[in-house]
């Protein structure tokens, strides 16, 4: 405070004060909004990423501190299987289970998003409803790198490259190649040994509902796996 302010009457300093800040104070409407998590937005160009609706780009923008987690609720309301595709989700069950295993449809089910700041990525933990069984639960941790800049790790070093795009109402998330990692060392899977294509589409349905859904298609045998589940935007 300057000497002549100090001299001055005391109303004359709130006066001043009030002054000081309604000049320093940002106009209304100018607050900037803190920054989001850039990640996914800068595996697509700008014009794929204006494609999408502004909830989906809000949605996979979303900053989560260290520890933070954002859970959204919701059903699954359809689930089929061709029995290669059921012989598929039994036998992963060996790592954990990543593939549905159940054609359970109109059941609970819960998508989790927690920030792993240990490695710079996220765990998504989902959660299934089964009627005569306990939940299944789906752990997999996607890590941003990689030749795609994007990649998603399953239990004892499965893994896959993920290729992501944006369509109609949607991101989608489709696999690349599959590999095995112990350690720094990486073996890359020969395309006869994998499941085939698996394809993610994040869609945008309504104001505040959107759809997971996950296909998994064989070269030979088709459609080996399809679930979509429905979900609403959390309150928080």
């Amino acid at each position: 405070m300057s000497v002549e302010r100090a001299a001055a009457r005391p109303e004359d300093l709130r006066e001043d004060l009030r002054e000081d800040l309604r000049e320093t104070a940002p106009a209304r409407g100018d607050v900037a909004e803190p920054l989001g998590d850039l990640r996914f937005r800068s595996l697509l160009s700008d014009a794929e990423w204006a494609r999408l609706p502004p909830a989906v780009r809000r949605r996979f923008s979303k900053r989560l501190a260290a520890g933070g987690t954002a859970v959204y609720t919701g059903e699954v309301v359809e689930a089929r299987m061709s029995r290669a595709g059921w012989l598929l989700a039994q036998a992963l069950r060996l790592i954990g289970g990543p593939l549905p295993t159940g054609c359970d449809a109109g059941v609970p089910a819960v998508v989790s998003v927690t920030e792993d700041a240990s490695v710079g990525g996220q765990v998504w933990t989902r959660v299934y409803g089964r009627r005569h069984a306990f939940p299944q639960v789906v752990h997999s941790r996607k890590l941003f790198r990689g030749p795609t800049g994007l990649e998603e790790h399953v239990r004892c070093g499965l893994g896959m490259t993920l290729k992501v795009a944006a369509e109609e109402r949607a991101l989608v998330f489709r696999s690349g190649r599959y590999f095995v990692g112990v350690g720094r060392w990486r073996v890359t899977l020969p395309a006869w040994a994998t499941p085939g294509a698996l394809t993610v589409r994040h869609i945008q349905e309504s104001d505040d509902r959107f759809t997971f859904s996950l296909e998994v298609v064989h070269p030979r045998l088709g459609l080996l796996i399809r679930q979509v589940a429905a979900f609403r935007d959390s309150a928080a």
